[in-house]
């Protein structure tokens, strides 16, 4: 017998047997769902609509029976899409206090809220839910240091980098404080802006070795406005543009001759960077995929950065999950290249919600995602770490205790003649300690 005919006669046998296996129909599926359903055996009940999916088996009350038996289980991100398939269908007032939860505790707010919209005025008085308002209000300060500072003041790196009778300078960072305030408000359902002002007070050491060693404090003021329209196109499209305007001014210590020799004059510097951000994402049952462009203007240096993320809620909620990062760059229409990549998360802890990040890379000027966070001061980190502790103090309000390490490098800088000759890198780590307030108004 040929190789083919035996083929097919395998293939014969395997559909006989697929037809052999018993099949229900509509009635007994709906029948035996609804006892699995009286009798709150919701794992049981999830099991057999697969399978009767596996039938082609389809229709509403077996949509609804499984999406509230996903959501008793705590799996709300598969709750919320059986809930909006049967939504296609009708849209009774039990559906849509389902349907709200079910989106919200499944980290898909705007989807929620879009809905929202269209919910009667009972449930949206029992939900809380108001089209037009202010939804949350945030304080959070910090204070940052430097661990090696004193290791650089004593470490000579005017000797190291040799530089003579010639013009050496460095900017030790010493510390900073800043002062940051949030505010969100709805203006649609589906439609929110953010808005967030942060004060800024660093404090470096300019060090000047030019005759002698000099040393002159550094104070610099910055301010920092971000604006953040973000909403939902069409059913499931998150769309996120951005502004970030940042401004601020410092005095520096500049060295001169005149017929008395050396001196020194005091120049301020003020200064100004801007960066434009454009996120995308949606929703693709535990996935959630999401992009981000940025286009910048930092110390003068214009450039693209392009970042790639996607969000894993392994267990159908936001009690867990992790979101690997990549992050490029394109600096003079030089194409993307690969910088920096990581890791974050967060896991429910009780009443207390534990966030951490972990990047590494090369990261000079470096955006994060979202276009909130912009490292706009020199040096470049290869490594940061962070952790994010959240936990509710009253009804509506929640405290946030944060920790992030930071490696950087700079450099001390030799000139001759006003040109730079020569230059040492030095390292050190920046130590961060925040703790903030919010309102959920």
């Amino acid at each position: 017998m040929p190789k083919h005919s035996g083929l097919i006669w395998v293939l014969i046998f395997c559909s006989i047997m697929a037809d052999a296996q018993p099949k229900l129909g509509i009635a007994e599926v709906d029948s035996i769902s609804w006892e699995l359903y009286q009798a709150g055996k919701w794992k049981e009940l999830i099991s057999f609509s697969e399978e009767a999916g596996s039938w082609s088996m389809d229709f509403y009350y077996l949509q609804v029976r499984t999406g509230i038996a996903c959501y008793n289980l705590g799996k709300y991100r598969k709750a919320s899409d059986w809930f909006l398939r049967t939504w296609e269908n009708d849209k009774p007032e039990w559906l849509q206090e389902y349907l709200y939860y079910s989106l919200l505790f499944g980290g898909r707010q705007l989807e929620a809220e879009k809905h929202a919209g269209s919910f009667s005025k009972t449930v949206n008085e029992k939900i809380g839910f108001h089209p037009r308002k202010l939804t949350r209000l945030a304080f959070e300060a910090g204070y940052s240091f430097n661990g090696d500072f004193a290791e650089l003041k004593a470490a000579g790196h005017g000797t190291i980098a040799d530089v003579g009778g010639d013009y050496g300078e460095a900017y030790y960072f010493r510390n900073y404080h800043f002062q940051a305030v949030d505010l969100i408000h709805r203006m649609s359902p589906g439609f929110n802006i953010a808005h967030n002002f942060t004060y800024l007070g660093m404090n470096r050491e300019q060090i000047v070795d030019w005759g002698g060693q000099n040393s002159f404090p550094v104070c610099i003021n910055q301010y920092q406005y971000f604006f953040n329209p973000y909403f939902i196109v069409g059913k499931k499209l998150y769309l996120s543009p951005s502004a970030t305007f940042i401004w601020g001014n410092y005095d520096i210590s500049r060295g001169y001759i005149d017929a008395s020799g050396r001196s020194f004059y005091s120049s301020k510097i003020k200064y100004t960077d801007v960066v434009f951000s454009a996120s995308l994402w949606s929703h693709f049952g535990l996935l959630a995929p999401g992009a981000e462009f940025n286009f910048a203007d930092i110390s003068s240096n214009r450039f693209m950065q392009t970042s790639f993320w996607i969000t894993v809620y392994p267990l159908s909620d936001v009690n867990l999950y992790f979101i690997p990062q990549a992050y490029f760059k394109s600096t003079g229409g030089n194409g993307l290249n690969f910088i920096a990549g990581g890791i974050s998360g967060g896991v429910q802890l009780g009443k207390m919600h534990l966030n951490t990040q972990y990047l590494a890379g090369e990261m000079e000027h470096f955006i994060e995602s979202g276009g909130y966070i912009v490292s706009n001061f020199p040096g470049i980190s290869n490594h940061k770490f962070s952790g994010s502790l959240y936990f509710p103090a009253a009804n509506k309000v929640q405290f946030v205790v944060r920790y992030i390490f930071r490696d950087t490098t700079e450099r001390y800088r030799v000139y001759s003649n006003f040109i730079q000759s020569n230059s040492v890198n030095y390292h050190f780590s920046k130590h961060t300690f925040t703790a903030g307030i919010s309102w959920n108004l």
